[in-house]
C-alpha cells in the first residue's frame, strides 16, 4: 500500500526543496528563519525558475504546509527567541538519502535528464555515474505510490526528462514550448577509457597542424593575451601550471609574459610538438585529473586551464576542480577557459583531419557554480564572442577564481 502523496504548488515546492536543499548544504545554519528561507527561495542560482517571492508570500504558504504536517516550527534559543522552520517531507514519504536527493533538485529545478541530475545532486548525494541516477528514478517510478515519472522526448530534446509527481510542474504537461535540453553526461556513454583513448587519437593526429595553426595566435587575440598576462600577475613570483598545454604555445607565452611555467598534455604527440618547439619548457605527458604539487614549492601560484576540460562530462568537472584546488598555494589562482554554449557538439573533421571528439559546452553560471563548489572564491569571469578572420564558431567563456589564504 502506497502513502498518499501531498499536492504542492509552485510556492510549497520551492519551500519544501529550499528546506531540503540547505538541511544538507549548510546543515550549521539549519533550521532556516523566514528571512533565510525567503533568500533560499529567491536565489539565482540552482533554481528554475528565478522567483522573488517576499515575506508575506512565504509566510502564508508555511500556515499551509504546518497544517498539512510537512513543515514544523522549531524555536531557537539564541539571543531572542527566533521561529525557524524544519521540513518533514523526507519523513513523509520514507525517502532514502539518493531519492532525498533526486526529490530535492527536482522540486527546485523542473523537468531534468538524468545527466543534469548526477551533476546537479553532487553536494547533496554522490551517485557513482548517471546509470545510478537512472536506477533510482526507475525504483522511485516503480512505487506502489510513484514518486516520478519519466516524460516522453520531444524535438530538440537530447534525452528523456523525468518530473516528480508531488504536485504540478510547469511546462510537463501542456503543449508549450520547453527549452532543448542537453545530457554532458552523454560524453561517457560509452566509457571514460573509450572517452580518453578518441580525445588522444585527436590531439595526436592533429598536433603538427594545430601548432602550425595557433602558435602566433596571440598577436590577433588581444583579450586572450590579456587574460595570459592577468593569470600571470595574479599568481605573483610563484610556479604556474598549463594543465592541458597542447603544442606548448600558450606556456611558451606565458614565460614570455614573465612565468615560472610547467606544463602537461594528455596528448604525447602533443608534447612531442612542445618538446621540439619549446625546450627551455619541462612538459611532461600526464593527466590534469591528477595533477601533483610542484617539487619545490607548497602549492601552483597558478594554474592555467585554457580549453582543457571541454572534452568532460559536466559530472567530472567536481572532482577535477577540487583536484585543482587541492595543489594551489593559499591565494594561489586557477584560470579557465570554455566554450560557452548549451549543447555538445559532435567533431568529425578538425584542421583537415578525420577525428571523432565531442566538445561540450557550457553555461557560464554553472562554471561559476562549480568553482564556488570547490571551495574556490574571488571569482571574476568574461566573455567574449568569435574573433574576425579567426576559425571560431563559439562565444568563450574566461574564468578566475583564489584558493582562500
Amino acid at each position: 500500500m502506497g502513502v498518499e502523496l501531498p499536492v504542492l504548488d509552485a510556492i510549497d515546492q520551492r519551500i519544501l526543496g529550499a528546506l531540503l536543499e540547505k538541511q544538507r548544504t549548510v546543515p550549521a545554519s539549519y533550521p532556516l528563519t523566514l528571512n533565510s528561507l525567503r533568500l533560499a527561495c529567491n536565489q539565482t542560482s540552482s533554481r528554475e525558475p528565478v522567483v522573488d517571492y517576499d515575506e508575506a508570500t512565504i509566510e502564508e504558504a508555511l500556515k499551509g504546509l504546518r497544517l498539512a504536517g510537512l513543515v514544523r516550527v522549531v524555536w531557537a534559543d539564541t539571543g531572542r527567541r527566533t521561529l525557524k522552520y524544519h521540513q518533514v517531507l523526507d519523513e513523509l514519504l520514507g525517502l532514502q538519502p539518493d531519492e532525498r536527493a533526486l526529490i530535492t533538485v527536482l522540486l527546485l529545478r523542473g523537468p531534468q535528464a538524468a545527466g543534469e541530475l548526477k551533476t546537479r545532486t553532487d553536494r547533496l548525494h554522490g551517485f557513482a555515474d548517471r546509470a545510478e541516477v537512472e536506477a533510482c528514478l526507475a525504483k522511485m517510478a516503480s512505487l506502489p505510490t510513484p514518486l516520478v515519472r519519466e516524460l516522453e522526448r520531444r524535438a530538440g530534446q537530447h534525452d528523456t526528462r523525468w518530473i516528480h509527481l508531488l504536485g504540478p510542474v510547469a511546462q510537463a504537461e501542456s503543449g508549450a514550448p520547453v527549452q532543448p535540453t542537453v545530457d554532458r553526461d552523454a560524453v561517457l556513454a560509452g566509457g571514460g577509457q573509450a572517452r580518453d583513448e578518441r580525445v588522444i587519437a585527436t590531439y595526436d593526429t592533429i598536433a603538427a597542424d594545430y601548432l602550425r595553426e595557433f602558435a602566433e595566435e596571440f598577436e590577433e587575440l588581444e583579450f586572450d593575451d590579456w587574460f595570459l598576462g592577468r593569470l600571470v600577475r595574479s599568481a605573483g613570483a610563484g610556479p604556474v601550471l598549463d594543465a592541458g598545454c597542447g603544442p606548448g604555445h600558450v606556456a611558451a607565452r606565458m614565460t614570455a609574459l614573465g612565468a615560472e611555467m610547467s606544463a602537461l598534455d594528455l596528448s604525447p604527440g602533443m608534447v612531442a610538438q612542445a618538446v621540439a618547439n619549446y625546450p627551455e619548457l619541462p612538459v611532461v605527458v600526464a593527466d590534469f585529473r591528477n595533477v601533483l604539487k610542484p617539487p619545490a614549492a607548497a602549492g601552483w601560484a597558478g594554474i592555467l586551464a585554457r580549453f582543457s576540460l571541454i572534452h568532460l562530462a559536466a559530472s567530472e568537472w567536481p572532482e577535477v576542480l577540487n583536484g585543482f584546488a587541492r595543489v594551489l598555494a593559499p591565494r594561489g589562482v586557477l584560470g579557465l577557459a570554455v566554450h560557452l554554449g548549451d549543447e555538445v557538439r559532435e567533431v568529425g573533421e578538425w584542421l583537415g583531419h578525420e577525428v571523432d571528439v565531442q566538445m561540450v559546452t557550457h553555461d557560464p553560471a554553472w562554471v561559476r557554480e562549480r568553482l564556488a563548489a570547490a571551495g574556490l572564491t574571488e571569482i571574476e569571469w568574461y566573455a567574449r564572442g568569435p574573433q574576425p578572420g579567426a576559425s571560431e564558431t563559439t562565444d568563450r567563456g574566461y574564468f578566475l577564481a583564489r584558493r582562500p589564504g
